[in-house]
This record gives structure tokens, sequence and C-alpha cells, in this order.
């Protein structure tokens, strides 16, 4: 990279979120942008999480583009290797290696104010962008406890999205920490090879059984003969979790039928009264993440597994001391503990219009955005799964690609303005839309199933999950509204002026409205 390069649009992560953009920005036209990425590969969290037994609990047909479809996807539930060579392979047929800064961490962003642009220093140079896209995605930063004694152990320590390859686990003593879906694939995959495994479980999981199976030859010949059948397939499957959604967002209560799924689930692989107890989950199911395995259970249940229904409390040399007094002896400690997903990292990095950085805005209020897009103060940034667009119960890649169209207008709409300018989230509208959020929030499962996920923030506020539909959410990011954004112009240039004066600020949607008759207008009188 070189020193002061200046693009259109810098892309943070190649993640589905960063390739996304990229071939969006692509297909608009826009070629004069980067992809700035902190290791040397694309991938995102399918190439930092290569544990043993990673794969993804949403159908593969489901968990990919829909401009890029896949009618070769092995199995039904794809594995990592699978997903990270599926991002490869987008990457290569949409040409976007040209754009890739590899080895390009991002340090800092900041607004320039009388430029209209933003400064980016990233660990192998500085550039400026005129917009900056950012999708470094919630599952990108490890979170590792602060276990008193934790420094001093003499065994291996890692977290599960930062797997140790070089360390053989084989018969050692071994303790997971915690139940969540990393560590209901690794328990199973690593129990055999182990002599001991501990299990430190704060809160019981309600695990599904997981259909996985191979695909057959004969119905990759199909999907790749009659590219609509793997079209109806996906129609098919997103269709089935669009249903889903009312249980999840407004009758909580109709999901008893699939707590007796999860139990029977259970109760088939495990036997012992106590174990089952243990296991068992005392909140609605849905409040916390619905898991996928019929491999755990049975894992659990085996002679070499300990099972303790409580947290790691501290660490006293070899020995792992959980909440309820319970020890054991191990020889590694793996972190099953999550990532920073209401605190986002990259907000301490990105300092906005009034010289605070976006956790600071963030800090009283939780995570906000206009349509889980834009932030006030911070012109010309988006975010890529951003707050409020997770999903509890279908592919992550749909919310996407929805936002993917909100980045494609919101350019168009800078095209039309002309000029050097910039939008900025209106703070009136930035509150309107969350609280139009949360206020749906109320009645969903998350709020209502008495639970502690990692859904909520430290003030117990949802800011990480969408209470509707894919398609509602579509349907409120189609376009860029006007009237939610302050226009910002540059100052026109003056003699000699005693001092610069502040940009001009304006409701955008005073100055260029946004239907497409008076875009055109605008496009003819450019041109004459």
């Amino acid at each position: 990279m070189t020193e002061h390069e200046h693009v259109r649009v810098a892309v943070i992560g190649s993640g589905f979120g960063g390739l996304g953009a990229a071939v969006r920005l692509r297909r608009e036209g826009v070629t004069d942008f980067v992809v700035l990425e902190r290791a040397g590969s694309v991938g995102g969290t399918w190439r930092d999480n290569s544990y043993p037994g990673c794969a993804c609990d949403v159908p593969s047909h489901l968990y990919s583009f829909s401009f890029a479809p896949n009618p070769d996807w092995p199995r039904t539930f794809s594995g990592q290797e699978h997903i990270r060579a599926y991002l490869e392979h987008v990457t290569d047929t949409f040409g976007l290696r040209p754009h890739l800064r590899l080895n390009s961490e991002v340090k800092l962003m900041t607004w320039d104010g009388e430029r209209l642009r933003w400064v980016i220093e990233t660990s192998s140079g500085t550039l400026t962008a005129d917009l900056v896209v950012s999708a470094t995605g919630p599952l990108s930063d490890p979170k590792v406890p602060d276990v008193p004694g934790l420094d001093t152990f003499p065994g291996k320590v890692f977290h599960s999205a930062r797997w140790d390859h070089d360390y053989d686990l084989r018969g050692k003593r071994v303790a997971m920490i915690g139940t969540g879906a990393s560590a209901i694939q690794i328990v199973p995959a690593i129990q055999p090879e182990v002599a001991k495994l501990t299990l430190f479980q704060r809160t019981p999981p309600w695990v599904m059984p997981r259909m996985d199976r191979a695909v057959s030859g004969a119905e990759r010949l199909l999907h790749r003969t009659l590219p609509v059948t793997a079209r109806l397939r996906r129609g098919l499957l997103w269709g089935i979790r669009e249903l889903q959604v009312q249980a999840f967002t407004k009758r909580p209560g109709e999901l008893g039928l699939v707590e007796e799924i999860a139990r029977r689930n259970m109760f088939r692989a495990v036997k012992d009264p106590g174990l089952r107890a243990k296991l068992t989950p005392s909140y609605r199911i849905g409040c916390k993440r619905i898991l996928l395995s019929s491999t755990y259970y049975p894992a659990l249940a085996k002679p070499n597994v300990d099972v303790v229904a409580s947290g790691l409390r501290e660490v006293r040399g070899s020995t792992v001391v959980a909440a309820d007094g319970s020890e054991a002896e191990v020889d590694a400690i793996v972190f099953g503990t999550g990532f920073h997903v209401t605190d986002m990292p990259i907000a301490d990095r990105v300092v906005g219009a009034d010289g605070r950085t976006l956790a600071e805005a963030w800090s009283a209020s939780g995570m906000r955005s206009l349509r889980g897009a834009t932030a006030a103060g911070f012109p010309n940034w988006m975010t890529i799964i951003g707050p409020n667009t997770g999903l509890g119960n279908s592919s992550m890649i749909l919310m996407i690609e929805s936002q993917l169209n909100y980045l494609a207008d919101y350019v168009r709409q800078l095209d039309v303005l002309g000029g050097r300018a910039a939008l900025d989230a209106r703070p009136g509208a930035v509150d309107a839309w969350n609280d139009r959020v949360q206020k749906r929030m109320e009645r969903t499962v998350w709020s209502t199933g008495g639970c502690n996920s990692w859904y909520l923030d430290e003030n117990g506020v949802n800011t990480t999950v969408w209470p509707g539909t894919t398609t509602e959410f579509r349907g409120a990011t189609r376009h860029v509204d006007l009237a939610e954004y302050d226009l910002i112009r540059a100052p026109a240039p003056t003699p000699a002026p005693p001092s610069e004066p502040e940009p001009e600020l304006v409701p955008a949607s005073a100055a260029q409205p946004a239907t497409p008759a008076a875009r055109t207008k605008k496009k003819a009188e450019a041109e004459a």
C-alpha cells in the first residue's frame, strides 16, 4: 500500500460482509475501492475458527450468497473448510484479489471534516477514503474471561477461535470452558482422544438434533444442470424459517413443542438422571441461541467426560476450580467463551466528527445505529452486521445482502448529490429507529424467555438481534431515506479567508429528493 493512497471506498474485513460489499460495489460500477484485511487471507470468522468439528448450523444452500450459488455443497450443513473454500471461490470469481490489502490491520479511522474523507491508519500504511464500510463482524474478536491465576497455569491455554493445531490433545486432561455453539462441536470431536474432559457449564443450552447428511452426486448434478432447482431449495429453506419467526418474536409460548424435541434429543443419549438434571435448561428455548448437534449428548455420557454445572472461578497451578468449589487437574484449558459482540473493538478505532470514538458515543446508550448501518456523528461510515441485525433462526447472509442493498443506494445518493458531499445520520432518526426496534423487542423470547444471553449488553438491552423477519428488514433497507440524514458540503473556496468556515450542514432531504425522477432530472441537467 502506498503512503496516503486515496480511494472512494474502503471496506474493512474480508468475511462474508466485506466480500459481499466488494462484489456489490463492482456491480454498481465502483472499482476505486480496497478491502483491508488484518490477516493474510480472506474468510473472516471461517478462516479464524478452525477448531475440530467446526461447521455451520445453517443449511448450506441458505448460507451462501444468492448471487453466487454453489451447486456442489458436499453436505447439507457445511464444515468450516467448505465455507472457507467457497469464500475463496467468490473472491476469484468476482475478481476481488486486486482490491485486497492483506496483512493491513486498521489501527485508527479519523474523520477529516475539512476534506470530507476518512483518514485510515493501518499496519501497512495510511490511506484516505470518501466512504468506509466496516465489515469486521461481531464474531471476530475472542472474549477470554479474566480468571484469577490463569497467567500462572503451567499447561496450554487457547480460545476456540485461535486453536493451536500444533498442540496434541491426545492423552491429555482438558478443561473446556463454556457450552456455546463452538463447545458443542469441539466436545464430541476431541472426546475420543483425550484422557479426561472436564466441561465447565454455567448455563445448559437447548440442543436440537442436527439433520446433517452428505449431498448425493445426483443432487449436485441436478443443481448444476438445472440451477432453478438450487434456487427452489434455497427458497424452501428460507420460507420455513420465515414462518418460524412469529414464535420467536410474538408468541414464545408456541415454542413448547420445540422444547420437547430438544428434551428427547437429550434423553435418547443421556440415561443418567443426575446428568440429565445438569443438562436441562430452566429458560424458554430460543432465549439463548438454539444449538444443533446429534453427537454432543452422546459424548457427554462417555466415562471420560465430567460435566461441572458451574463456571470457572480460578486457577491454582494446574488445578482448575469451579464456582461451586469442585476441582480438576488439567493439562490444557480451552475457552469457548464467545466474542466481543455488544462491545465491538473496532468502535474504539473510529473517531467521528466531534472527536469522540464510536465506543464513546455508544458508552451511555449502548450500540445504536440507523437501520443497522449508520451512526450519528460518523459521516459516510457504514457497518455491515451492525446493531440489531443478528438472527435467531435463519441465515445471516440474508441480512448481509439487505445491507448491501442499502450500501448500493447510499453510493447512488452520493453520486446524485455530486461534488464533495457526505451524509450523516440525524440523531432523531437514529433514536426513532431504535425506539421502534426496542419496542418490538419487548414481546420476543429474547426478552421474556428468562435467560441472560450474549445478545444482551451490560445494561440488559438487546443490541444484537433483529425482532422481525428477513423480509421486513429487506424492505426497511431497500433505499436510503435522505430525510433521515444531514447533508454535509465542503466549504466553497474563498480568497484568503481569516479561517476556513465550518462545513455546511443541511437536511439531506432538502438538498436533493430521493425519487428516481429527481435523480434523472439531476443527471440530465449535469449532462446539459
